[in-house]
């Protein structure tokens, strides 16, 4: 990665060539060639709007969905902060809550303001800005189903407010201008009550223990599922359950994980994932698409 000649003046903190991987979930990856954490929206899109067109940049979340190539990622990468991870009651049955906010703290705080219909943010290990950008979802529900509009600082600088119809929502998928970053995101559910609330919380937690490796270094589903198939179905019966490269295995309690058993690369995880896309397609004639996004540059 060539250097950045200059950057823009900052009120948060930007760190040259800070190492990623102890930010994912895989814990393997590269360094970005700069990592910008914010004060707040107003510091970030005066550090966007004077930022060189030509940089790419990128938000992070909780680093859950994603492989960090193990060359780094070059360009500015967002991570959003402590300024941003609030949430708050703006009434019966609305939240605010910014795009650092986890999905625990926002079901959370819906359930301490009797709010149901967020329960299965419970569930989503990631942040309010990749649910958004990603239609987030679980048991039945997705991002989609509760958002009515973000505020989002574009990469030119410019803070927009963006409403559930201009995101153009399809599964796991979002109409997001490249390079944009969630700061923030208005959520609605159904008065609810709290014990109720909790109980739903309870039970999908339960049900995520059970058949997901959530003590093991992954990065969550792997694959979409394809229409009318289960990804996890798919790569069991195409013999890849326990499948190993490298340091990175196919989860035997759920085959839709691929995992971290110590000493992967990235490049072992995704060279996996590609195996195992393969054999999918070679055993059922069915194309799997990647959930698990996969961002820099190869070694």
């Amino acid at each position: 990665m060539t250097a950045i000649l200059s950057l823009p003046p900052v009120r948060g903190k930007l760190t040259a060539y800070a190492p990623l991987a102890p930010l994912v979930w895989f814990k393997t990856g590269g360094a970005a060639q700069w990592l910008f954490e914010p004060r707040d929206a107003d510091d970030l899109s005066a550090f966007l709007a004077a930022l060189d067109p030509s940089e790419p940049v990128m938000a992070l979340g909780l680093g859950s969905n994603l492989i960090v190539r193990d060359g780094g990622v070059p360009g500015v990468v967002v991570r959003l902060g402590k300024p941003f991870a609030t949430v708050e009651a703006i009434d019966a049955t609305t939240l605010r809550c910014g795009g650092g906010a986890s999905g625990i703290l926002v079901s959370s705080t819906a359930r301490d303001a009797g709010i149901s219909g967020l329960e299965f943010l419970r569930s989503i290990p990631g942040t309010v800005g990749g649910f958004v950008r990603m239609n987030g979802g679980a048991y039945g529900r997705e991002t989609c189903d509760i958002l009515l509009e973000c505020d989002v600082v574009l990469r030119s600088g410019e803070r927009v407010t963006l409403s559930n119809a201009d995101l153009a929502y399809t599964y796991r998928h979002s109409s997001l201008p490249e390079g944009a970053v969630v700061t923030s995101a208005t959520f609605r559910g159904q008065p609810g009550e709290p014990a109720a609330i909790q109980a739903e919380m309870d039970r999908i937690a339960a049900a995520r223990e059970a058949s997901q490796p959530l003590r093991s270094k992954t990065g969550g589903s792997t694959f979409k599922n394809p229409d009318g198939h289960k990804a996890w179905a798919l790569v069991d019966e195409a013999g890849c359950r326990g499948l190993k490269m490298g340091g990175a295995q196919v989860s035997e309690k759920h085959t839709n994980f691929l995992l971290n058993t110590g000493n992967a690369s990235s490049a072992d995880i995704e060279a996996l994932g590609e195996e195992v896309r393969r054999r999918v397609r070679e055993r059922s004639g069915v194309e799997l698409e990647w959930e698990i996004q996969r961002v820099g540059l190869a070694k």
